[in-house]
């Protein structure tokens, strides 16, 4: 079957067409080299904020709610879980989620899942204000819960840890080593940990502050880059064992610009070299690396290590999304320059645009949030 606007000379109707084609899987427009995929396997109607795919197939999001008090419009959003099975329920009623003495306005930005798939870590993008007198104060904030709903105080302290973000559990299950700011805004943090028996455990590398961090996923192993607090140092890649509090240098960086992500198997690394390369080295042998001229975004890497999807746009803003094939990698001495190669881009989902995406642990699905009113829709990844 053809959609007959897909011959339109208009522009805005031929994108008009697209979402129609995408949604309802009746047509596909030509594309060179792109990747086009079937009508969604699922749409979950709802203005999405954030997912994340569980180990078991479920799904957990967040979806925008706003409402009124008599000083302020806030938002709260809600929690849900959908189930294997297409049932959902709701972990968490946002206009019912508050702090005494405490009005603040949030978003959720992220989750963070447990390997068990029974802890969840919600990182909020949170706007306190504590007193009628007082500026509005943006900051980060996780807030944990069981998959249940209930919400998990650790060591009997508050669900929500402040000033946290960038997490991630650990191997048991019940340790969450999270990122806080050192220097703010947004320059360089350090790590602390919680546990859920035992509670706030502290700074793990006291004393050390990075420019960002990834973690080696069902492991206690985090990839982070190190920058001195006075920042005259060069940004340097260190291995860190967060149990043990071993740590080893594998290289230092010409430069960092963001975007660290660690591999599924935690064998290589990517990160953003500026706003247009990005570098990908092999972690067991550091000298092993490669130079990617693709343009500046958000990036996750496939199950099998051998692309990277890339949204050609920062967090939070609409990009189209694409393949990029991952070259073998070559050693190079510290004197030697690193060449950069422009890989082809294969475009996906008719190079629509969309604000979030997630591929799932085992590689066979992928979620994205189109922008507009924002609903979370799931597609199956050819094998």
């Amino acid at each position: 079957m053809i959609c007959p606007c897909s011959t339109s000379r208009y522009r805005w109707l031929r994108t008009f067409c697209s979402w129609i084609c995408l949604l309802a899987g009746c047509c596909s427009l030509p594309a060179a080299k792109a990747q086009e995929l079937d009508k969604p396997l699922q749409n979950i109607d709802d203005e999405i904020t954030a997912f994340a795919f569980l180990p078991d197939g479920r799904i957990v999001y967040a979806a925008r709610r706003t409402f009124h008090t008599k000083l302020y419009d806030l938002q709260h959003d809600d929690i849900w879980m959908q189930e294997a099975n297409g049932k959902k329920r709701r972990l968490l009623q946002g206009d019912k989620f508050n702090r005494e003495k405490m009005t603040f306005s949030y978003a959720v930005d992220a989750f963070r899942v447990s390997a068990s798939g029974h802890n969840i870590a919600a990182q909020l993008f949170a706007t306190t204000i504590t007193d009628d007198s007082s500026k509005p104060v943006d900051s980060s904030m996780m807030l944990l819960l069981e998959e249940n709903g209930k919400e998990i105080r650790p060591g009997g302290t508050d669900s929500l840890i402040k000033d946290a973000g960038n997490a991630s559990w650990l191997a048991d299950n019940a340790t969450l080593i999270y990122m806080t700011e050192a220097v703010k805004p947004r320059v360089l943090f350090s790590f602390q940990y919680t546990n859920i028996a035992t509670g706030p455990a502290g700074h793990a590398f006291e004393g050390r502050t990075f420019l960002d961090g990834g973690y080696v996923p069902r492991a206690n192993v985090a990839i982070a880059v190190e920058r001195d607090h006075a920042q005259t140092g060069p940004p340097r890649l260190q291995r860190l064992e967060l149990l043990a509090q071993d740590d080893q240098e594998l290289a230092t960086l010409e430069s960092f610009a963001g975007g660290l992500i660690v591999s599924p198997s935690g064998k290589r690394v990517a990160y953003f070299l500026d706003k247009e390369v990005l570098e990908v080295r092999d972690l067991a042998a550091p000298n092993r690396v490669a130079r990617l001229r693709v343009g500046f975004g958000v990036a996750q890497w496939s199950p099998d290590e051998t692309r990277i999807l890339l949204k050609r746009a920062p967090e939070k803003k609409s990009g189209d999304l694409v393949w990029i094939d991952v070259p073998e990698l070559a050693a190079y001495s510290p004197a030697q320059e690193i060449p950069v190669t422009q890989p082809a881009a294969r475009t996906i989902l008719h190079a629509l645009t969309f604000r979030e995406f997630a591929i799932s642990a085992d590689g066979k699905f992928l979620g994205v949030i189109a922008p507009g009113k924002r609903n979370l829709l799931v597609f199956a990844l050819p094998r």
